[in-house]
Formats: C-alpha cells, structure tokens, sequence
C-alpha cells in the first residue's frame, strides 16, 4: 500500500509539474520569440492547477497523509505548517495569475512582461512545495507511519477515494489534463506546432 499511495502522489506531483512547466515554456515562447499566446489553452492550464490543486491534491494531502503523520510524531509539525500555509497561499495566487491572464488577453500594456514573470515565480513556488514534501514529508511518513495509515492514504488517493472528492473529479481532471496535451503544441504536447 505504502508504494501504491506514494506513486499516486509522485504522479499527481508530476502532473502538476508538466502543466506549469508547460505554461512557462509558451508565455517564455512569447516573450522572447514573440509567438501568440493560445488564451483558451492559458486558461485551461491555470484552471488545471487551480481546480485540481484546490479541489482534489491539496485537501487529500491535508485530511490524510498530513493528518496521519501528526498522529505519529511532532517532528513534521514546522514543515507541515508551512506546506498548508503554502497550499491556502497558492489558491491568492492563482487568483492574482488569473487577473493578470485577463489584462493580457484584454491587450493591457506590459501585461506579457508581468504574466510571464508571475508565471516564473509560481512555477518555482510550486517546484519547492513538491520538494519540500518528497524530500521531507514523505520520508517522515515512511518512518512513522503504520500499514493501517498507508492503507488509509492509498484508499483516500485512489480511484475510488474518499468521497468527499468522489470519482468524477479525478476523470474530469484526467480528461482535462488529456485536452491540455492535445492543444499544447509540441515540445509540451501534441497538438498543432506552431510556425
């Protein structure tokens, strides 16, 4: 169970992580090759990492693995802390990023130059959240916690979780996440290249 839950995290970390950096290559695409921004694949990036991050990653992490490793010991307490800190901040930042896609799509004056440069700073935000967790968090969680706890935590992450976060999220996101791939030009994706 311990292997089943942590490849169900590691893969919901890698997808998280091809999105982002999906998204950095295009708006760097357009910064410094002047390419056109695909706003309906923008939007569909941010709201991946906002909708399955908020809704389905996030809250997962919190009500099972963070939760299970507090019962076990106070060692993680700090880093716990700070990554729930980090997961209520990501949600304001997201919101900013959303606002700042909006005056790029509306042609506001030196909207690129400020979207790209948030989009750098999430993009290393969440690259060091992840890192905190794989680094930290999960080697903790292999010292301490039972088989019962990873039984529990690959449940919750599975198919068929919690149902608090239900089946249908998961394939939406799965389905979501197959259109981003679709759209995205190559070398992110398969959709059309651009000239």
């Amino acid at each position: 169970m311990l292997n089943r839950a942590l490849a169900i995290i590691h893969d919901e970390h890698r997808s998280l992580g091809a999105v982002l950096h999906g998204l950095r290559f295009l708006v760097r695409e357009a910064l410094e090759k002047g390419r056109e921004l695909d706003f309906k694949l923008l939007w569909a990036m941010i709201y991946y990492m906002d909708a399955f991050s908020q809704r389905l990653h996030d809250p997962r992490e919190e009500a099972y693995l963070f939760a299970k490793i507090m019962e076990r010991t106070r060692e993680a307490d700090e880093i716990i802390a700070r990554l729930k800190q980090q997961h209520a901040d990501s949600a304001e930042h997201l919101r900013k990023l959303e606002l700042m896609l909006g005056q790029l799509e509306a042609g506001v004056p030196g909207s690129l130059a400020a979207f790209a440069s948030e989009v750098e700073q999430q993009v290393e935000d969440a690259r060091q959240h992840m890192q905190l967790e794989e680094k930290t968090v999960i080697p903790l969680a292999k010292k301490y916690l039972t088989t019962e706890d990873w039984i529990a935590i690959a449940e919750a992450f599975g198919e068929h979780g919690d149902p608090r976060f239900g089946a249908k999220p998961e394939h939406e996101f799965r389905d979501l996440f197959t259109r981003i791939v679709n759209l995205a030009p190559p070398p992110i994706g398969v959709g059309p290249a651009h000239d």
